[in-house]
């Protein structure tokens, strides 16, 4: 019975990957193919003849190595900004008590919960206030606003599976709070920061609908945002835009590989206590 359930369960997952690897695949193979393959009514799996064209069309194409350079800049500041307030945030949850404390989390899930379209016009009009509009910097706040409560969630869940035990052990050897903190808390932190870390790097890295509606100029426009000029009036270069779409895909599929362990620890550990 055993062995059985685990054949469905091995199927089940291949099926599965298949499922969710296939769109990655055909846009790989599809940046490859030239343009008579990409139009082909007749699609093929594998490209009958490999061509780079369309990747250096996406390289010379205006505006993406600014586009990447803001990017980067956007996904830094927010993944900092992000992981710093929570983790003080998820520490005081975990480890305090305070009047609040779980209105203040039935808040976090509440936030959560809002469709990101219900608030683009608030939030377009509050920037505009603030002349924060078509800047990195009232970009990375907008992201702040919508990870943090994601990352100060995540923290406190892995925090609440760390014994309180070992910082008490820690202030009977002299410790101060902070030094307890620092020594002790934050290195077992570790797995649970790199996780949080890298879910909201994917989540800035990816998002597009607030940058373009924020980012008016072209000089100031993301990778997410800058794909959408591969579509035009006479069509989308179809080509070009997977290739493109390839390399935007790299930096997260680099890194979440170099720290995959780091990640599978930090998010079980997280999960197993609320």
């Amino acid at each position: 019975m055993h062995r059985k359930s685990s054949v469905y369960a091995n199927i089940s997952g291949f099926f599965a990957i298949i499922f969710m690897g296939f769109p990655v695949y055909w846009m790989v193979t599809t940046s490859f193919k030239n343009r008579q393959d990409v139009l082909s009514t007749e699609p093929t799996i594998l490209p009958r003849s490999f061509t780079i064209e369309n990747y250096q069309n996406a390289f010379s194409r205006e505006g993406f190595y600014t586009s990447l350079r803001n990017s980067l800049i956007v996904v830094l500041i927010t993944v900092a900004i992000s992981l710093f307030l929570a983790t003080f945030a998820s520490v005081a949850i975990a480890r305090t008590k305070f009047t609040g404390k779980r209105s203040f989390i039935s808040a976090l899930l509440i936030v959560q919960m809002l469709p990101l379209s219900a608030l683009i016009i608030p939030l377009f009009l509050l920037l505009t206030r603030l002349q924060l509009t078509n800047t990195i910097g009232g970009l990375a706040l907008t992201y702040v606003a919508f990870i943090l409560p994601f990352t100060i969630w995540t923290l406190r869940g892995f925090l609440a599976n760390i014994p309180t035990d070992i910082e008490e052990a820690a202030l009977v050897d002299g410790c101060t709070r902070v030094q307890a903190y620092r020594h002790v808390l934050l290195p077992l932190m570790a797995p649970g920061l790199v996780a949080t870390a890298i879910f909201a790097f994917i989540q800035a890295w990816n998002e597009f609908l607030l940058a373009y509606i924020i980012m008016q100029s072209q000089e100031n426009l993301t990778l997410p945002v800058w794909l959408a000029s591969f579509t035009t009036r006479t069509g989308t270069d179809w080509g070009p835009l997977m290739a493109a779409s390839t390399v935007t895909a790299i930096p997260v599929v680099i890194f979440f590989s170099l720290i995959q362990k780091r990640i599978a620890t930090g998010v079980t550990a997280g999960a197993v206590k609320g």
